[in-house]
């Protein structure tokens, strides 16, 4: 179980860039965890919505009822299957922009930029949910 620990927060912002609309949080992030409030947008915008399952639970439950399990406890995801990257990404004058920005996901909305170097990335590993204290499941960090 990992231990909480609270972070100084003018170090983090020590870290931390102001956006240069490089999009590459937005190409390099595949699956982003969605709040229930989220989902029905996303889909109505076009976004590639899934869930996480595990063949296991297909087998025994069936995929019906371990989508729906899934989706009851927050394991909601929008869904980047390729390195084209998000499909609200846009670019207009050699910069990115959202097409969604008002409206973008709670993860999305909580990422902040580290351009320094490749370690930040190791750290947090492909999933932005940890940058709001959140696993990839959009639990709470322990």
């Amino acid at each position: 179980m990992t231990k909480h620990i609270d972070l100084d927060q003018s170090a983090l912002s020590s870290i931390f860039h102001e956006c240069q609309q490089c999009a590459t949080c937005c190409k390099t992030y595949r699956k982003i965890t969605l709040q229930p409030n989220e989902v029905d947008f996303i889909k109505k915008m076009g976004g590639h919505v899934g869930v996480d399952v595990t063949l296991t639970d297909i087998r025994t439950k069936g995929l019906v009822k371990a989508s729906e399990e899934a989706m009851a406890k927050g394991k909601v995801f929008m869904i980047h299957p390729d390195d084209k990257g998000c499909l609200f990404l846009e670019k207009r004058d050699n910069k990115y922009y959202c097409k969604i920005y008002n409206y973008r996901p709670r993860s999305c909305r909580g990422f902040k930029c580290n351009l320094a170097d490749g370690t930040f990335l190791d750290l947090f590993g492909q999933d932005s949910i940890h940058l709001l204290g959140q696993n990839r499941f959009g639990l709470p960090l322990k």
